[in-house]
């Protein structure tokens, strides 16, 4: 449930492109020595033992959640798949939180797991009102949607726009990597433009899914269409936690707060979403325009 106990210190899944080693390999000694934040919240996150692609064991959870801790995180969802792949439901996310925040409780680990969901969109038109509600981020309103990952997909924007209208607030996760998107970006500013918001993965910023989604995602963030930046973590090692390096890399430090801290608690909590800090952002410029309206 949100708010968590803060602590004293304050889909089917989808084939990725390569990594850009070498890339990666400079933002890795780019940022040594970064003092990480202290309070992060990441929304994306796929630390629940033998339930999709995550971790095999509730020991191989811990490690994962003990390298979280490591890079400031505070607060982090388990968003597991919930696709035709992996058919997770409600009572069985709980459940495991239950059992792993217990897990990190009597570990006396510092971080509080909430439950969540990252449902594919293909499971939308067959999941009951009920259930959906149920995978919403914390106890607010908003559901994490993954997006397919093909080139074109018909009628994508009208099942995000029923899903709206049907009440839900609706966060779409890794926009930067839906090749649909870079098919038809003005889809996706439409979406925020009718108050949808976006959650990206830290490694698109500095190419650990290829160029092609780096320069996409970039470009997102020059036109103010960023909200939410997430680890989408698997594992310790090939998909780490943390975002903090990640957004020095990229020029998004002065929003570092608004993206992993302020936002994320607005939307576990379904509280008014902040205005981005009016802050100059170094190599992402020019200064975007309306970034996001909220629905009357």
């Amino acid at each position: 449930m949100w708010p968590p106990r803060w602590p004293r210190a304050a889909g089917d899944s989808q084939s990725e492109e390569p990594l850009d080693e070498l890339e990666y390999q400079r933002t890795a000694s780019a940022t040594q020595g970064l003092s990480v934040p202290s309070a992060m919240i990441d929304l994306h996150s796929h630390v629940l033992h033998g339930i999709d692609d995550g971790p095999e064991t509730i020991e191989g959870s811990v490690e994962l959640a003990r390298a979280a801790v490591a890079t400031g995180t505070r607060v982090l969802v388990a968003t597991p798949h919930v696709s035709w792949s992996y058919p997770n439901d409600a009572d069985t996310i709980a459940e495991l939180v239950d059992q792993l925040n217990a897990r990190l409780h009597a570990e006396e680990i510092e971080l509080e797991i909430v439950a969540g969901a990252e449902i594919a969109m293909t499971r939308l038109v067959d999941m009951r009102e009920e259930e959906l509600s149920r995978l919403s981020l914390g106890s607010g309103p908003f559901l994490l949607v993954e997006p397919p990952f093909a080139p074109a997909v018909t009628g994508l924007d009208m099942l995000v726009f029923d899903l709206q209208r049907q009440g839900h607030e609706i966060l779409i996760a890794h926009p930067e990597r839906c090749p649909a998107f870079h098919r038809e970006p003005e889809m996706l500013r439409e979406f925020v433009n009718e108050g949808i918001l976006t959650s990206i993965t830290a490694g698109s910023l500095v190419g650990r899914f290829g160029g092609e989604v780096r320069r996409f995602a970039l470009t997102m963030a020059r036109e103010g269409m960023i909200h939410n930046v997430t680890s989408d973590t698997h594992d310790p090692v090939k998909r780490p936690p943390g975002v903090a390096a990640e957004l020095r890399q990229a020029g998004l430090e002065p929003i570092q707060d608004w993206l992993t801290e302020q936002v994320p608690a607005a939307i576990l909590s379904g509280a008014e979403i902040p205005s981005r800090p009016d802050v100059e952002l170094p190599g992402i410029e020019p200064k975007p325009r309306t970034w996001w309206r909220r629905r009357p």
